[in-house]
């Protein structure tokens, strides 16, 4: 009679009653339908890893991506990692590290030749506390393998600029051609005309425009986000043992970091790309 008037069958019936006999009201409650077994779940061990990489690094799927492939021969798709972190509650990053849109967008570029164009630039590095010295990271950028070539100073003058652009040309694998720069004093008539003598040109970027010399502003922020957030508190003093610290994650930078502009490549990978002899 129940089943006529539910208009069920009496296998379903049967069911209920029997999971109502077993668990009372909580066992008419509607179950997960998930399998308990899943053969193509990504391994509990990539899933940590993939959590790590976004709660130190504050990576992207698409880095998370080519960091699991490079270093530890895992193959995930940015979309599954993009799931993951939904379910972890990752999916957002904090507020200062979101992208923020422009009204105004700009052309990206790239010169297709290594040493065609080198930009430097200079970031401040915050004193310790209780200390009143202050430090100055220079910073060169190759416009097209993006290999990188960084130097702590005490001072920021002109003197600085023309010894860090000597040893630039020394640690570049290549000849420079050029060298771009912003218009701060440390880069004016002295630095200027000890370019031209060396033949090298020199040019300034247009003022309050630092987007031009984008791809070493956004260097800066990776050695803030990957380097000097991760020193875990160290207290550096000493400029020679500063200049180990960095000289370490230049390397990284350049032999061992994937660069997502470069599709997963590493600058030097990609050195020995446009430099290989065609057959």
């Amino acid at each position: 009679m129940t089943c006529r008037y539910f208009g069920i069958s009496r296998h379903t019936y049967y069911f209920w009653l029997r999971r109502y006999e077993q668990l009372g009201p909580e066992g008419l409650r509607e179950r997960s339908h998930r399998p308990l077994v899943c053969p193509h779940a990504t391994k509990a061990e990539v899933v940590g890893k993939i959590i790590h990489l976004r709660q130190h690094y504050h990576f992207g799927p698409e880095k998370i991506s080519m960091y699991l492939k490079r270093y530890h021969d895992v193959r995930v798709s940015p979309s599954g990692i993009w799931r993951i972190l939904k379910r972890a509650n990752l999916n957002r990053l904090p507020a200062s590290q979101r992208y923020k849109r422009h009204t105004e967008r700009w052309k990206r570029y790239e010169k297709q030749k290594p040493g065609h164009s080198v930009q430097i630039d200079v970031k401040f590095i915050e004193p310790i506390k209780g200390k009143r010295k202050k430090r100055y990271q220079y910073t060169a950028i190759d416009d097209c393998t993006r290999l990188r070539v960084l130097r702590i100073y005490e001072r920021l003058d002109q003197k600085t600029a023309i010894r860090f652009v000597d040893y630039v040309l020394e640690q570049l694998p290549f000849t420079v051609m050029k060298i771009q720069t912003d218009n701060g004093s440390e880069f004016q008539a002295g630095f200027h005309w000890h370019l031209l003598d060396k033949g090298i040109q020199h040019v300034y970027i247009r003022p309050s425009t630092p987007r031009l010399n984008g791809k070493v502003e956004r260097s800066h922020r990776i050695d803030d986000e990957e380097f000097y957030r991760l020193l875990a508190g160290e207290v550096i003093d000493d400029a020679k043992l500063f200049n180990t610290k960095l000289h370490e994650w230049e390397r990284f930078y350049n032999f061992a970091r994937p660069h997502g502009a470069l599709g997963g490549q590493t600058p030097y990978e990609r050195l020995r790309q446009l430099t290989r002899p065609s057959v």
